[in-house]
């Protein structure tokens, strides 16, 4: 499908190392922005790039969040270079919120008059429906389509929850109800018209018109704060001017760590289906490869290691003879000594497994009994104050020693491991 205008794609990044709240991707997130972090073998946020550049006409990118524009530096390039599009990044300075981050930057959105440009939460995986969401947006003369999924019924109060008319119009909207409202729920991934800045400044002009005084001494935030959920879609819900797409794709939130293994096996999944040539193969790698596995070009694996199924090794990363890794994330320059064995982990950057040692975690995944189950994002501690059971995180340039074993701990970066550990934090 053609349209006349260009369309712009807008990535919101979650605002992780920034604000005291964002810290349950930690430790992961202590080096490297959140969006950045690899899952099967590529940056987060890259995977919605990939999903963009492949709707007809979209050229631009812009990204929007509150890092520093030297962390993302890097990245802004290879990804222009490697997709030949433009891509920008867009610092915000203070605390905006979605909505918000975008009134702030409409100028450069809106600049080549775009016919629609997409919003897309950082922290959100999927296997994105973006071509049908155009198409749907266009047919019902949208100003704003949401892509909507279904939960259980406990779930879907941690999320916006919408029930919606005959039509696929939203006709009430509650972001993240006290009791049930519907099971139907907002996925963070939007299409909309460039109109939706005239509802974004209704807002601004009426958030301006209380006194600042007050507002920052009742909710502590700025005035051109506005939320995308609480102050945009609950204003156009019933308005028949919002829609929903439902869609049965598989799709989670990144918050935790342990939803990064959960993602990270998708992502592979999806790679069978659709870029076969990015999966390791036992001809193609010499090695015993089970299921999905990604290795990247730079890495040695010793042909007598067990790897899989879902299991991503990053760069420079050396395996040696004998070792076994099942449902883990390996990022780069790591080592992984001779018959080690790893299950349900993530392994930092540089980090060091001796020889003969055991790193093991506990799957959080969705339960496979209930239908449309989604990650459970638990807090770090139960109520007892005990750390609940999680997939085991060694952070940057860890070194466990020889014959040891690990059970669902997290590590912070260069730590020294010299005895056995279970359910422990490694400070």
């Amino acid at each position: 499908m053609a349209f006349k205008h260009r369309r712009w794609i807008v990535l919101g990044l979650e605002y992780l190392g920034k604000f005291p709240s964002r810290t349950r991707f930690r430790p992961l997130s202590l080096d490297i922005p959140k969006p950045l972090f690899p899952v099967a073998g590529l940056p987060m946020i890259q995977h919605h790039i990939e999903a963009c550049t492949k709707v007809p006409g979209l050229n631009e990118v812009l990204i929007i969040g509150a890092y520093s524009k030297n962390d993302l530096a890097q990245f802004v390039q290879e990804m222009s270079s490697t997709y030949g599009i433009v891509i920008r990044y867009l610092q915000e300075f203070t605390p905006l919120g979605t909505a918000g981050g975008m009134y702030h930057f409409r100028d450069q959105i809106r600049s080549g008059s775009p016919t629609y440009f997409f919003v897309m939460n950082g922290d959100v995986c999927a296997d994105f429906p973006l071509q049908e969401m155009v198409e749907f947006h266009n047919s019902k003369q949208a100003l704003l389509t949401i892509m909507a999924t279904e939960a259980t019924r406990q779930q879907s109060l941690n999320y916006g929850c919408m029930v919606l008319g005959k039509e696929g119009e939203v006709a009430h909207y509650v972001e993240k109800p006290s009791t049930f409202v519907s099971t139907l729920i907002n996925c963070g991934i939007y299409l909309a018209s460039p109109e939706i800045f005239q509802t974004m400044a209704d807002v601004f002009h009426a958030n301006q018109q209380q006194d600042h005084l007050m507002q920052l001494c009742c909710n502590g935030r700025d005035p051109a704060h506005i939320a995308f959920e609480q102050d945009i879609l609950t204003r156009l819900a019933g308005s028949d001017r919002l829609f929903a797409l439902p869609v049965f794709r598989w799709w989670s939130q990144v918050k935790t760590a342990g939803s990064a293994i959960y993602a990270n096996r998708h992502y592979l999944a999806l790679y069978k289906q659709k870029q076969s040539d990015r999966l390791a193969s036992t001809n193609k790698n010499y090695c015993h490869i089970i299921g999905d596995v990604y290795i990247h070009p730079s890495a040695s694996v010793h042909p007598t290691s067990v790897l899989g199924p879902n299991v991503s090794i990053g760069p420079s990363t050396m395996i040696e003879p004998g070792v076994r890794i099942r449902e883990a994330i390996v990022l780069g320059k790591a080592h992984i000594q001779a018959h080690s064995l790893i299950l349900h982990s993530i392994i930092g950057t540089g980090t060091s497994v001796g020889e003969w040692s055991r790193v093991e975690g506990t799957p959080c995944d969705p339960n496979p009994n209930k239908p449309f189950a989604k990650m459970e994002n638990l807090p770090l501690f139960n109520i007892n104050g005990k750390l609940n059971p999680s997939i085991t995180i060694l952070g940057t340039r860890v070194s466990l020693a020889a014959e040891k074993i690990l059970l669902n701990s997290i590590v912070l970066p260069h730590k020294e491991l010299t005895r056995n550990y279970k359910n422990e934090i490694i400070l």
